[in-house]
């Protein structure tokens, strides 16, 4: 699995507008797109594909929601959307929607869900508090983040969200590549431990 994010130089993950798409950078968004077309499915939690206007396209959206709720944007068009949630959000499984766990959605069973379902190459997009979760789940192996060179101030969330990460001084991660373009970094690290 591999998580993709932007943020400014500030530490934020979203603009003024609360979208990261207002943060984004052509070099960026090339390699945004990039990274889709090779992912064999998009993982994205329902606030952030509901925020950031998620669509069907040609690669599958899998949307997790602990409440069991799609967006709207992702209710039909062309393309497929699976909805993974919980036993607590009293949904139904079906062949577009997954209930895996029981209180809460389990992580590492939606990951190993998808492999045997034929989508190994998972691209995760967010938002800050799956991202978190994901980490703390010990299911990420790479990560993709881009600086944009903007700072926006505030008071906005970072690309990880929540708890502190890793018993005592959080995850460790190693260089793999770190490129610029008109003052973008685009690195890409692998996630070492836990």
């Amino acid at each position: 699995m591999r998580a993709n994010f932007v943020s400014t130089l500030d530490g934020s993950a979203v603009g003024a507008d609360g979208r990261s798409g207002s943060i984004n950078t052509d070099a960026d968004g090339r390699v945004f797109h990039l990274q889709r077309e090779l992912a064999d499915c998009v993982l994205v939690g329902a606030g952030t594909a509901r925020a950031e206007g998620y669509r069907r396209g040609s690669t599958p959206i899998v949307v997790v929601s602990a409440h069991g709720h799609l967006p709207e944007s992702l209710a039909d068009g062309e393309g497929r959307a699976i909805l993974v949630t919980c036993a607590a959000s009293g949904r139904t499984e079906d062949d577009d929607v997954w209930v895996v766990g029981d209180d809460v959605v389990d992580l590492p069973a939606v990951v190993s869900r998808l492999r045997e379902s034929g989508m190994p190459a998972v691209l995760a997009e967010g938002g800050p508090h799956l991202f978190h979760d994901l980490l703390e789940a010990g299911v990420v192996d790479e990560f993709a983040l881009t600086l944009a060179p903007r700072l926006v101030g505030g008071d906005h969330l970072r690309v990880v969200a929540g708890s502190p990460l890793g018993e005592t001084s959080g995850l460790d991660a190693e260089i793999v590549h770190l490129l610029e373009e008109d003052g973008s970094l685009l690195g890409l690290w692998r996630v070492t431990s836990p």
